[in-house]
C-alpha cells in the first residue's frame, strides 16, 4: 500500500512498525498490535473518556465491532488506564498487568502521590490535580505470565522496567527490535505542556513528577538501551527509530543522573516503598517552587492545547494530510544482541488491603 493511501485510510492512528499502530489521546499514547492470524491486542487505554475514540480507531484498523484478545497495561497511572474498565466490560476480555501493579487496579491502594515540586513545565506544576485513587477491575485482571511471554502476541516478550512505578513493564518484539516502552523513557519533554502541542522528538527519562524510584528507573533505561531497539514507541511523544533513537538512548543512560533526575523533589534522595499490597511508605513532601503565576500559565497553555487539538481535528475533515517522508517501515535488521533475561520475577500472591 502506498504511503499516502495508507495515511488516507487511517485517520485516527499513526503507524509505528509492521502490525503496530499508535493512538494519541490528548497527551498520552496507546497501541494496537496485530498477530499474523488477524487477532489484535490493545496496550494501554489512554485518559478517561477515550473509549469511543479507541473503538473508532479499532474499527478503522480491524473492521466493525472489532474486539481484541486482551488488554495489556504498561502500568496503572490514570492516563494509561482511563478507558480500561469500560472497554474490558464491553469487550469481556482479560486485562494483563504485573503483580506489583495489582493494588492500584483492584482498589487496594492509591499510588505514591505525584510530585509537583520537580518543576519543568505545566504538566508537572499541575500534577497535584491528577486523579490519585485506584480503580477496581478485579473481575478482569490477570497476571502477565512468569516466563516473559505475552498472551496473544507470540513474537513479543515483556520486561519488568520499574522505577516510574513498581510494576511498570515494557514490550519487545525481538525479530525486528520494536519496543513499546510505556513511560520507562519517553520521546518528548515530559513536563512541558508546549511539548504536548509540538511533539518535538527527543529521548527523555520517565515523567519526573510521577517517578518514585530513580535508581530503579535508571536500571530500567539501561535494560532497554541494551536491547538496541530499532523502533521505540512510548507513552508520551511520537515513535523514534534508527541511529538517532539509539545514540540518544545511549546518551540518556550515560547522563541519566544529570539529565533525567530532577534537581529537587520528594523522591530524588529517597524512593517510595511499595509491595504487593501497595504503598508502604513515602518520603515527606517538599515545598513546591512553582508559584501561582506559573500554575496559571500552565492552565492557560493547557486550554490553548485543547483549542488547537479541536481546530486540527476539524481541519482534518476539510483537507487530507499529505506525507512526503520516507516509508515508515524501512528497517530490516537482524537481532545481533542477546537481550537480558526477560520476565524472570516470581508472581506475587498477596493481594490484601493496605490500610
Amino acid at each position: 500500500m502506498e504511503t499516502n493511501e495508507m495515511n488516507n485510510r487511517y485517520k485516527h492512528t499513526f503507524p509505528v512498525a509492521p502490525g503496530v499502530w499508535g493512538l494519541k489521546t490528548v497527551f498520552v499514547n496507546l497501541y494496537f498490535v496485530t498477530e499474523q492470524d488477524g487477532s489484535w491486542t490493545l496496550i494501554d487505554t489512554g485518559i478517561y473518556g477515550s473509549a469511543s475514540k479507541i473503538k473508532a480507531a479499532a474499527e478503522e484498523l480491524f473492521g466493525q465491532n472489532a474486539t481484541p484478545r486482551s488488554i495489556l497495561l504498561t502500568h496503572g497511572h490514570f492516563d494509561h488506564i482511563g478507558a480500561v474498565k469500560e472497554l474490558a466490560n464491553e469487550w469481556e476480555v482479560p486485562v494483563y498487568a504485573h503483580p506489583l501493579e495489582l493494588p492500584y487496579l483492584t482498589g487496594q491502594s492509591s499510588y505514591p502521590p505525584p510530585d509537583a515540586s520537580v518543576g519543568g513545565g505545566g504538566m508537572a506544576y499541575m500534577a497535584f490535580m491528577y486523579p490519585k485513587k485506584p480503580i477496581n477491575i478485579t473481575k478482569h485482571i490477570e497476571l502477565l505470565p512468569q516466563d516473559g511471554s505475552v498472551p496473544g502476541l507470540r513474537e513479543w516478550k515483556w520486561l519488568h522496567t520499574p522505577g516510574h512505578t513498581a510494576g511498570h513493564v515494557s514490550f519487545f518484539r525481538e525479530y525486528d527490535k520494536v519496543l513499546i516502552a510505556g513511560d520507562a523513557f519517553i520521546t518528548r519533554h515530559g513536563e512541558s505542556i508546549m511539548a504536548v502541542m509540538t511533539q518535538k522528538k527527543h529521548v527523555y527519562g520517565p515523567p519526573k513528577y510521577y517517578t518514585t524510584n530513580w535508581a530503579e528507573a535508571q536500571q530500567s533505561v539501561e535494560k532497554l538501551a541494551y536491547l538496541n531497539p530499532a523502533v521505540a514507541a512510548t507513552g508520551h511523544g511520537m515513535p523514534m527509530r534508527g541511529p538517532k533513537l539509539q545514540w540518544q538512548l545511549e546518551e540518556l543512560v550515560r547522563d541519566f543522573w544529570s539529565v533525567a533526575v530532577p534537581e529537587h523533589g520528594r523522591y530524588v534522595h529517597e524512593p517510595a516503598i511499595t509491595d504487593e499490597m501497595g504503598v508502604v511508605s513515602v518520603p515527606p513532601a517538599v515545598s513546591n517552587p512553582a508559584n501561582k503565576v506559573l500554575l496559571a500559565a500552565g492552565l492557560v497553555t493547557l486550554a490553548g492545547a485543547a483549542f488547537l487539538t479541536m481546530r486540527n481535528r476539524n481541519g482534518k475533515k476539510k483537507a487530507e494530510k499529505i506525507y512526503t517522508s520516507e516509508r515508515p517501515f524501512s528497517h530490516n535488521r537482524p537481532l545481533t544482541d542477546v537481550p537480558p533475561t526477560i520476565g524472570q520475577e516470581d508472581p506475587l500472591a498477596h493481594t490484601n488491603n493496605y490500610p
